[in-house]
């Protein structure tokens, strides 16, 4: 059931994950799909809703920063401390940071890793969501794994229907992207996920930093490192892999910039602008809805434009890759 984030509910929704349950709640980012983060068997029914794959990490989300390190594990002035307080910049913030595992944390949480997610969300309705839980709360995206993230509470009804007992309902995510993921484990930061918190900004922050290439790794240091994600069930492919040869029927276009611009010399069924001026922070906004809003439609193909990657522009290009991926 979808609830308004009334004081009452939101203390309601925080009673069901003290007894164990699944509560699907709003961030800025997407909707997620969370459990006390300390209860195994709570964190495995995300997994069981989800079917998704044990070994891929899920992000613990907290209200404060104080409880860190009920979570993560580190000296206190030590460099991994030391780079943290650097990023606290971002917090409460769309960005999820890679730290030392605490012991306590369960091997479900982290995908059996020695490494532990953690992030301070910004939206309201999340942050008085996690301070009546008084717990970590871990919470992947709140969809069917490698299937289009939600960024409304109707999004999250449509995936799972009565098996989430409680959706509190927070409005349209603002960011509509999931969080960018930086590890600061090792001597050099290095993004695992890239997200609306650019390279550049954390650059200027912490000096040097890495970013992974799109190559899938055997085992996921983060969510999101998957080849195939964020994916719709209609085929996806980009504007400019087009095969002009072999087209089918029913072809649906979503484009980046004004009507018309851009647009493939192909028959077209639908099309959906996602920015009238090519603003790529209402393309992340609008993105995910978009591809929804067309795998419903019957297509044969679902055609999408693309952007350089640079800036926010990596974001959305990473997960367009990924949605593209067979």
């Amino acid at each position: 059931m979808i609830y308004r984030p009334s004081s009452h509910n939101i203390k309601n929704a925080a009673h069901i994950i003290g007894l164990g349950e699944v509560v699907a709640f709003p961030t800025e980012t997407v909707y997620g799909l969370g459990a006390d983060a300390f209860n195994e068997q709570a964190v495995q029914k995300i997994f069981g809703l989800k079917g998704r794959p044990s070994y891929n990490p899920l992000i613990v989300h907290l209200a404060e920063t104080d409880q860190i390190e009920e979570v993560a594990w580190f000296q206190r002035g030590s460099k991994v401390h030391e780079t943290l307080k650097k990023l606290y910049r971002f917090w409460p913030g769309p960005l999820s940071v890679v730290l030392p595992r605490h012991p306590l944390v369960p091997d479900c949480v982290t995908g059996g890793l020695n490494t532990v997610a953690v992030r301070i969300p910004a939206h309201p309705v999340a942050r008085d969501f996690l301070k009546a839980c008084n717990t970590p709360i871990a919470a992947p995206s709140a969809n069917k794994s490698s299937y289009i993230s939600p960024t409304t509470a109707e999004h999250v009804y449509e995936e799972f229907g009565e098996k989430v007992a409680i959706i509190i309902d927070g409005g349209k995510c603002e960011v509509g992207l999931e969080s960018t993921v930086i590890s600061i484990v090792n001597d050099v930061p290095v993004i695992l996920r890239p997200g609306y918190i650019t390279r550049e900004q954390l650059e200027d922050a912490l000096g040097e930093v890495k970013q992974v290439s799109y190559t899938v790794p055997s085992r996921p240091e983060s969510p999101g490192m998957l080849s195939k994600h964020y994916a719709p069930k209609t085929k996806v492919v980009l504007k400019k892999n087009i095969d002009p040869g072999n087209l089918p029927k029913k072809i649906g276009f979503i484009s980046f910039g004004p009507a018309g611009s851009g647009e493939p010399d192909i028959p077209l069924t639908v099309r959906d602008n996602l920015s009238s001026s090519g603003d790529l922070e209402e393309v992340a906004e609008n993105l995910y809805d978009a591809l929804r809003k067309q795998d419903k439609m019957g297509l044969d193909l679902i055609v999408v434009d693309t952007c350089d990657k640079t800036g926010l522009g990596a974001a959305i290009m990473d997960r367009l890759t990924r949605a593209c991926a067979d």
